[in-house]
């Protein structure tokens, strides 16, 4: 797999490859790199008439990993393809600019992960110092989790969604700014 530094990237320029954000659209919308367009991992096996056939393809996500399994996905396409090294965070390390349309939240992913790993730890605590039936929590969350991964509906998502640190302000006049 090929991949290629933040300073070269920069050096390219947007027209000789084409950048690809492979974080979810809330990450991206926090800071991303100009140029850049967003295609979230789980869709770009299906996205792939979207990324055209005539530049190569630069892959960036937060710190690297979720761009090689873009790679890996998008490889029997016959494409160019590059994992930018060390993602955003290496582009905004070397002191890069980034576009930022919303302040800085945290992914509805980890935003899920928190609130599960938090239930959890909540009814094992709760189990070991009140009662035993608070171990009805953590089943609950397991169960919910493991429906998640095997329909690919997740409840708790939906819900987090619909909290309104995860909306954008109508009134936001930073939106498209361009962050240091």
């Amino acid at each position: 797999m090929n991949t290629i530094s933040v300073q070269d990237l920069a050096n390219l320029g947007e027209a000789k490859a084409l950048r690809v954000d492979v974080r979810s659209a809330s990450e991206y919308a926090s800071g991303h790199i100009p140029g850049a367009m967003n295609i979230p991992l789980e869709q770009i096996e299906k996205r792939v008439a979207d990324l055209g056939a005539d530049r190569p393809i630069a892959l960036i996500c937060q710190k690297g990993p979720r761009a090689s399994i873009a790679a890996t996905l998008l490889h029997p396409c016959g494409r160019s393809l590059f994992v930018v090294a060390g993602g955003t965070n290496a582009w905004k390390s070397a002191g890069l600019p980034l576009v930022a349309s919303v302040k800085a939240r945290w992914s509805l992913e980890r935003q899920v992960r928190f609130a599960a790993g938090l239930l959890v730890l909540s009814g094992a605590l709760l189990a070991g110092m009140v009662s035993p039936y608070w171990l009805i929590v953590p089943g609950l969350i397991g169960c919910g989790l493991t429906f998640a991964g095997a329909t690919d509906i997740c409840p708790m998502g939906m819900l987090l969604a619909r909290l309104p640190w995860n909306h954008a302000s109508r009134c936001d006049l930073s939106a498209s700014s361009v962050a240091p």
